[in-house]
């Protein structure tokens, strides 16, 4: 990415399709767009205009003009609505890179900019990305609280009320000679530290709620060979996603298929069945299905009729539930199972489904939106959380309380992008599409 560079690229869907977006940011966007369309229209609203490159007229379309530093980079901002036949919109790519310090745009570039510019800080960005790729209600709900400033809000909330505790801290420090500055720490203050320190706990103990709703609910369907978890995997998804046959052992690899279950994602995994074999391959199976039946919230451990021995030894902390298979064979093998099914006759089939979504949304829980989901969320919680537990052991030593509150906010400050943002910044755009 280069500075001062004006960039272009489609924003919209694949083509052809009915209306393209193409997006403009950057120092020439005025000049571009006065080449394209004549006159500049009228601060954000919408003018149709003829599009045309050299005096070509390539089509009639809507031209929007946001100038600095009102617009979502922060830069001269347009958008130009055309019809979205891809030779129009090559056409018109085209022309537009032409102009002298115009290219295209990479990856995420624009929201790039619009965090360079103060637009946006990490966590908005990152709330924006997540809304760009939501399936679900929760997703969607989650994503937008984040974009739209809820996390930040509450980061810098956090962050003035450790500047206050610094501060009492260092008035100690500063004017302890002063008669009217006394040494002890008022109760209000160790009221605030401990309503600090609860506010961290919360937020880091919902991480793994967030998790859940941003990735998914993750059900891991295990067995030994001939379980019918492939055929359980078909049944839930309504149709032929996974190879079923009689012969052990078909199934070498995992296989995801993501489930809206009422606004809740739910991921469930088909995957080897869990046995000793000779063969490299089923062996290499067996090795994937155990680790995704650690990453897993919910573990169905699958048993046919023929099957009467005790579910795997599981190397998880998540719930096993057993789920006898094949129940059309009218077959017992003197399990008490948890469910029971049939594919065949669809048995036991919606009363599987509707735990599953409980147990989802026991995992997600209710009430106010989930604002943390990520890994960086946690490890910074968990830094803030760790330097404010330590002001309680160290406040016999005011200068390292002070500084143990400095590292706490430094640790939020970072979460939101003010300190160090540029090593997490290439990892989160480049998953960005490249009009956005």
């Amino acid at each position: 990415m280069r500075d001062g560079d004006t960039i272009v690229a489609l924003s919209s869907g694949s083509l052809p399709s009915g209306v393209a977006v193409i997006r403009i940011s950057g120092p020439a966007t005025r000049l571009v767009i006065m080449a394209l369309a004549g006159d500049l229209p009228a601060p954000r609203k919408l003018s149709l205009r003829p599009i045309q490159i050299d005096a070509e007229v390539l089509d009639h379309g809507l031209v929007a003009f946001f100038p600095s530093p009102h617009s979502f980079t922060g830069e001269d901002c347009a958008e130009l609505q055309v019809h979205g036949a891809p030779a129009i919109v090559r056409a018109l790519l085209r022309g537009i890179c032409a102009h002298e310090g115009v290219r295209l745009a990479e990856a995420g570039e624009f929201t790039r900019r619009a965090f360079e510019h103060g637009k946006l800080d990490l966590t908005e960005v990152e709330g924006l990305g997540d809304l760009i790729i939501a399936e679900t209600e929760g997703q969607r709900v989650q994503a937008l609280a984040r974009m739209t400033g809820g996390l930040s809000e509450k980061l810098e909330i956090w962050r003035l009320q450790m500047l206050d505790l610094r501060a009492e801290i260092e008035a100690r420090l500063d004017f302890s000679d002063e008669g009217d500055v006394s040494d002890d720490l008022p109760a209000e203050w160790f009221e605030s530290l401990g309503d600090l320190e609860g506010a961290l706990e919360q937020a880091l103990g919902d991480v793994q709620r967030g998790r859940i709703i941003r990735e998914g609910f993750r059900v891991a369907l295990a067995g030994r060979p001939n379980a019918g978890k492939s055929s359980l995997l078909n049944a839930l998804a309504k149709s032929d996603l996974a190879i079923v046959s009689d012969e052990a052992g078909t199934t070498r690899d995992v296989r995801e298929v993501p489930l809206d279950l009422d606004g809740q994602l739910v991921i469930f995994v088909d995957m080897a069945g869990l046995r000793e074999s000779d063969s490299m391959a089923e062996t290499e199976g067996v090795r994937r299905a155990e680790a995704e039946i650690k990453r897993a919230d919910l573990v169905l451990w699958l048993q046919a009729p023929d099957d009467d021995g005790m579910p795997y030894d599981s190397p998880t902390d998540s719930p096993i539930w057993r789920v006898a298979t094949k129940a059309d064979l009218g077959l017992d093998n003197g399990t008490d199972p948890d469910h029971v099914v049939s594919v065949i006759d669809e048995r036991g089939l919606s009363d599987l489904i509707a735990a599953i979504r409980e147990a989802a949304g026991e995992n997600t829980g209710a009430g106010d939106t989930v604002l943390v989901s990520r890994e960086r969320d946690r490890l910074a919680l968990n830094e803030a959380l760790l330097r404010i537990r330590a002001v309680r052991a160290e406040l016999a030593a005011p200068e390292i309380a002070a500084e143990a509150l400095r590292q706490a906010s430094d640790a939020l400050a970072r979460l939101i992008g003010k300190l160090d943002p540029e090593q997490v910044l290439d990892r989160l755009f480049i998953h960005f599409c490249i009009g956005k």
